[in-house]
Parts: C-alpha cells; sequence; structure tokens
C-alpha cells in the first residue's frame, strides 16, 4: 500500500486504488475497490471533495489523511493540479489518450480529448453499451459519443450552466446573480423568475437540440445517453421524455476501470 505523504493519524480506511478527478473548480477523490464482481457500483468506497484551486503536495497530504491505496488513478484538466499530484504521489497511472481504454479512438487529433471525456467514454462503453452518448455538466458541458463499434468520435462543448447564468450578471449593470431553481412558469413575474426560466428552459432546450442532431448523425437507434455532472440531476429531471440516464460517479467509475486495464 501507498500511503499518503507525511500522514501521522491511525489508517481508518485501506482500498486498491485511489481515484482523482481534477476539474477546473473542483477535484473529486475516491477510493475504489479492484473487486471485479463490483457491477454497477463500481466498487468505489469513500469519496472526498477538495477545491482545485491552490492545490499543492501539502494540500493533497491533508486531504488524504487516513487513506491507504494502493495505484492512483488521475484523470486532470489543471497543469498546475498535475504537477503537484506527480510530485504528491510518485508513479501514479496518468490516463491519456495512449492509455489502455478497452475502447477504441476515432478521432484526428486524440492528444486532445480531456481526460475527463475518456474516463466517461470508458465506463459509457463498458457499463452501459454502445452506441452511446455520455453528457457532463460541469464548468462546461460536454457531450461524447461512442460509436457502435465502441470507439471515442468526438464530441460537443457548450458552456455550463452555471458560467452562463454568472456571466450574464457579471456583464449587465442591473441582472442580479440568481440561485438556480425550477421556474414557476415561463413567463418570469420578475428579473429573477425571468432569469430563472431563461437558465431552465433555454438550458434544457439546448442540451435537447444537441441530442436530436447526434442521434440523427449517428442513425437514430438504439442510443444510451448517460449524464453526469452537479447540475445533471437538476437539468435531467425536466425532460424525463428523453430517457437520460444520470450517473453521479460516471468519471470516477471511468477511472477505476482504466486502473484494473493497467493491472490487468
Amino acid at each position: 500500500m501507498m500511503p499518503a505523504a507525511g500522514r501521522a493519524c491511525t489508517v481508518v480506511m485501506q482500498a486498491d486504488f485511489l481515484l482523482v478527478d481534477v476539474g477546473n473548480s473542483s477535484t473529486k477523490l475516491a477510493l475504489a475497490s479492484a473487486d471485479e464482481a463490483a457491477g454497477q457500483g463500481a466498487g468505489l468506497l469513500q469519496r472526498r471533495d477538495l477545491p482545485t484551486a491552490g492545490t499543492t503536495p501539502q494540500t493533497i497530504a491533508q486531504a488524504l489523511t487516513g487513506w491507504s491505496f494502493g495505484r492512483v488513478v488521475l484523470s486532470s484538466v489543471v497543469p498546475a493540479a498535475t504537477a503537484a499530484w506527480k510530485q504528491a504521489q510518485p508513479g501514479l497511472l496518468e490516463l491519456r489518450h495512449d492509455s489502455l481504454l478497452g475502447i477504441g479512438i476515432d478521432y484526428p487529433q486524440p492528444q486532445s480529448i480531456g481526460p475527463d471525456r475518456l474516463a466517461n467514454a470508458v465506463a459509457l462503453a463498458h457499463l452501459y453499451g454502445a452506441p452511446g452518448i455520455g453528457i457532463d455538466f460541469g464548468t462546461a458541458v460536454t457531450f461524447d459519443i461512442l460509436s457502435a463499434q465502441r470507439s471515442y468520435l468526438g464530441g460537443v462543448i457548450a458552456p455550463g450552466l452555471r458560467l452562463m447564468t454568472d456571466y450574464l450578471h457579471e456583464r449587465t449593470a442591473l441582472l442580479p446573480k440568481v440561485e438556480l431553481a425550477e421556474p414557476i412558469s415561463a413567463i418570469g413575474r420578475s428579473t429573477v423568475g425571468a432569469i430563472q426560466a431563461g437558465a431552465a428552459l433555454g438550458y434544457r432546450g439546448m442540451v435537447q437540440g444537441i441530442l436530436a442532431a447526434l442521434r440523427a448523425e449517428l442513425g437514430g437507434g438504439q442510443i444510451r445517453v448517460v449524464a453526469t455532472g452537479g447540475d445533471a440531476s437538476w437539468i435531467v429531471g425536466g425532460m424525463p421524455e428523453l430517457g437520460i440516464v444520470v450517473d453521479e460517479d460516471l468519471t470516477l467509475k471511468g477511472l477505476r476501470l482504466v486502473g484494473l486495464l493497467a493491472q490487468g
């Protein structure tokens, strides 16, 4: 087992893997088992979150207090955080386009694909099947497409919901920053209500439009659609007719699968 550097406390949890999903705003951590019979639960044990900004080997060691683990599997879209993790946990497995993924990549510049998007595609293929579309509602919303032959084809990137609403507030003199909530009606009876209606109805309309175009380009038929990310449940909850499955741990599950593939 490889303990966190500088830890002095008693270990309270041991696991085969430490999964690290570094996003622009926050970093998700999870301990995971290598048990092949984990199924849809994907062997995830304990989870923690920490801010990505200011990540250092010292903050990493503190975040891992009480955990002991074998291999570290990292997905990171923030280069500075990647460097800190490599310093804190030498020998970690960094998810890249040339990692053993169990899926093909049919994309002109595979090195430009975000590792979190590859992790989502891996989980989509192994846990839900292909063809499929993974939607990740984060700072940006990304759509990743898997062919019937289980190859990553590409995707769509659009501004995330909170990025859009925050920008609206920042770039206007009179519009307030609002808490996202389901609008009472499509016609806003206040400025806050109008923004909430625009956020919920407009964003769902965008998602529906993108999905319709992707389904048409894939030729229709049975296409699995799985959503993840902080706003996934709220957004998808307003579109039950689309049959989208919400899996809040899709990226972490993909990282675990990559760890399993790497160890043979």
